[in-house]
């Protein structure tokens, strides 16, 4: 995998991120668009991972950590380059980020109707806990 590099994205990277994640991500979140991947980056500016490869986005991740959890959402690698290595790449990036933070364990969401996210998160050693459920509330 020498040819993949991993990097911070910037607020260039905003719109070629949010197609990507149109092509390449399941399901869709409210804060999809551009003010909202512009808000992650100005405040965590090493938040949102990016995998290349040859110039051209291959996966993303965003490693958020808020001093007290460390947390992976958005972990999707394209359609054209799934089953080479660019998860665990990214979630190996994530994962020393958040060791550097002082982060001692990583929670990840995953979509549950997404059963290939299912095989790849667990190879790359994360368990499921079915004993906890989200609860969201839009604002």
């Amino acid at each position: 995998m020498s040819d993949l590099r991993i990097r911070h994205a910037a607020l260039s990277d905003i719109d070629t991120v949010l197609r990507f994640w149109r092509d390449a991500a399941e399901g869709t979140s409210i804060s999809d668009d551009h003010d909202g991947v512009a808000r992650l980056i100005a405040r965590d500016p090493e938040a949102l991972l990016l995998a290349e490869r040859d110039g051209v986005l291959a996966g993303t991740v965003i490693a958020g950590f808020d001093g007290w959890r460390c947390s992976a959402y958005r972990l999707a690698v394209h359609p054209d380059h799934r089953r080479q290595g660019i998860a665990t790449a990214l979630l190996q990036a994530a994962e020393q980020r958040f060791a550097a933070l002082g982060g001692r364990r990583v929670d990840a969401m995953v979509l549950e109707a997404n059963e290939q996210a299912h095989h790849a998160w667990a190879a790359t050693g994360y368990q499921r806990e079915d004993h906890w459920r989200r609860w969201v509330k839009p604002l």
